[in-house]
C-alpha cells in the first residue's frame, strides 16, 4: 500500500499518534513541519525509514487532502485548523 493512502484510511490512528507529542484538538493550529516529522515518526515505528525530502512530499499531499475534505483549513503557508475532534 502507498504511503499516503495508507495515511488517509489510518487518518484517525495518525492523529492519535501525532496527538501524543503536538497538541492537535478541534480548532487548534496545525503546522506543517509537525505534520511532516510526525509521519515520519508514524512509520519509523512501524519499521519504515522515510527520508526527509519523500516526507515533505507526503506531507503536503496529504495536507492538500485534508484541505479538500474540509478537515483542516489553511491560514497561513504554513499552518492548517483543525477543523474535527479525534
Amino acid at each position: 500500500m502507498d504511503l499516503l493512502q495508507d495515511l488517509f484510511t489510518n487518518k484517525k490512528i495518525f492523529f492519535s499518534f501525532m496527538k501524543e507529542k503536538y497538541p492537535v484538538f478541534k480548532e487548534s493550529n496545525i503546522f506543517f513541519r509537525d505534520i511532516q516529522y510526525a509521519i515520519r515518526n508514524y512509520y519509523l515505528k512501524k519499521g519504515r525509514k522515510i527520508d526527509y525530502q519523500k516526507s515533505e512530499k507526503i506531507a503536503s499531499e496529504f495536507i492538500e487532502g485534508l484541505v479538500k475534505e474540509g478537515e483542516l483549513k489553511k491560514i497561513s503557508n504554513n499552518a492548517w485548523k483543525v477543523n474535527f475532534s479525534l
